[in-house]
């Protein structure tokens, strides 16, 4: 089993800025897509960002502009630089791995999560 791990999350005022990683020992890391996720309170879970192999990129809407996803392969480690942050960007924010070199925005492609890390955007 893929472990996957989130750490960089904390409280923050909006208009903060905070950079979460997501590391992992996947041996094929440098051939897989990851993603970033995010769950409110109350809300299901919703695409946030990924990335390909190649370094292809894509966004929701909603953080388009403000959030930025990035990969460090030597280091098997995925970002998620988030800037002007919101309210609303309030979640448990969470990576997945994709077994394939292609990126992809919803949930079920996603073969391995990690267990999230807490991001708390105060008004």
């Amino acid at each position: 089993q893929v472990q996957l791990v989130e750490s960089g999350g904390g409280l923050v005022q909006a208009g903060d800025s905070l950079r979460l990683s997501c590391a992992t020992s996947e041996q094929f890391f440098v051939n897989y897509a990851l993603g970033w996720f995010r769950q409110a309170p109350g809300k299901e879970r919703e695409f946030v960002a990924s990335i390909s192999r190649a370094g292809l990129t894509y966004y929701a809407d909603s953080v388009k502009g403000r959030f930025n996803i990035s990969r460090d392969n030597p280091e098997k480690t995925v970002y998620l630089q988030m800037n002007d942050l919101h309210p609303d960007d309030t979640a448990v924010y969470y990576c997945a791995m994709r077994a394939s070199p292609i990126a992809r925005m919803t949930e079920s492609h996603f073969d391995s999560w990690g267990r999230g890390t807490q991001v708390t955007v105060s008004s």
